[in-house]
């Protein structure tokens, strides 16, 4: 198993409305992420992944809990000496490709400036030289260095981002629901560009969105995130093939089948919601029901979501044997 990387402890993150209680984006949620691996983090709009990973790229202060990158505790950072080394090992590619690219600036500004600014160039000579090689890496036309984000296409936009995110050579990239704007053509592009990058540079991604049917082919392990909390964490097949928490059973049931007639058949699962009392609540916490796959639940309920799992297990096996008679 891979060292860990990214190790997240209890973090919230609360905003105070206006003659209301706080908002609670995020609320005491903990998981790592592997050195080399993409930890995916799926939930609906609202759900609070966004806000997550702007916790682990410091663009929002914690209310609680600590996050640790490479061993190190980011919380306690404040200097701009500091701030620089840790923005050079993490960056991020932003859901709109067109708004996330300075328009003012050509490509080689956009992505050779952060080059310069951490050092990692001495000259313009060797500036260029780099972006032409991160422009050949990500797919792109060298000759388009001097052109600016309004002539190109947004697949082509996105693909600069993810070069400019290449540039100071990362160890983890957070991808903000990077491929949601984007045609369904260009949305495979994009994420088999990343997992060909992924496999070059021995990547860490983060990788953010609601699409499900896309964060199974890019991932290597699924977070479900619903209402500010991680109500379920397992292997990409295990989420798929055996869901456990309600909340991920509702959200893999309205993904659409591309065989009509299975589609025709296909049942949406409704999901109410979970109700503890607030002295239950206390107890609540991510536990292991099988090796590598947790839920969100109270120590009563472990047991249920046990044979819950067993019983998902012994029919998938029964369509494997029907299959193969």
């Amino acid at each position: 198993m891979n060292k860990v990387l990214v190790n997240v402890q209890n973090i919230s993150k609360h905003y105070q409305a206006a003659n209301s209680d706080p908002v609670k984006a995020v609320n005491q949620i903990s998981f790592e992420i592997r050195e080399g691996e993409t930890f995916g983090l799926v939930g609906e709009s609202g759900s609070g992944k966004s806000t997550t990973g702007k916790l682990l790229l410091k663009l929002e202060d914690l209310t609680d809990g600590t996050i640790q990158f490479m061993g190190d505790d980011i919380t306690s950072y404040q200097s701009r000496k500091e701030m620089l080394a840790y923005r050079k090992q993490i960056q991020m590619i932003f859901q709109d490709p067109y708004s996330s690219l300075n328009p003012r600036m050509t490509v080689k500004e956009i992505i050779g400036g952060p080059m310069q600014i951490h050092g990692l160039v001495k000259n313009r000579r060797e500036r260029d030289e780099a972006v032409n090689n991160l422009l050949n890496q990500v797919g792109l036309n060298p000759s388009y260095a001097n052109r600016y984000p309004r002539e190109f296409s947004g697949g082509q936009c996105q693909r600069i981002g993810i070069a400019r995110a290449l540039a100071l050579q990362p160890k983890l990239i957070i991808a903000d629901e990077a491929i949601s704007a984007l045609d369904v053509s260009i949305q495979a592009q994009i994420v088999n560009l990343l997992r060909k990058l992924k496999k070059e540079e021995n990547l860490t991604y983060l990788f953010i969105t609601h699409d499900l049917s896309m964060v199974k082919y890019i991932s290597d392990r699924i977070g479900v995130m619903n209402q500010g909390r991680l109500v379920e964490v397992a292997p990409a097949e295990e989420i798929y093939q055996y869901p456990l928490h309600p909340y991920t059973e509702s959200l893999l049931s309205a993904i659409p089948e591309a065989d009509p007639l299975i589609e025709k058949d296909r049942k949406r699962v409704g999901y109410k919601g979970v109700e503890y009392t607030e002295t239950e609540w206390e107890a609540v916490q991510l536990f292991e029901i099988v090796p590598e796959h947790f839920v969100l639940c109270h120590p009563d309920e472990v047991e249920g979501y046990y044979q819950r799992y067993v019983e998902k297990h012994a029919k998938s096996k029964e369509r494997e044997l029907v299959a193969m008679v």
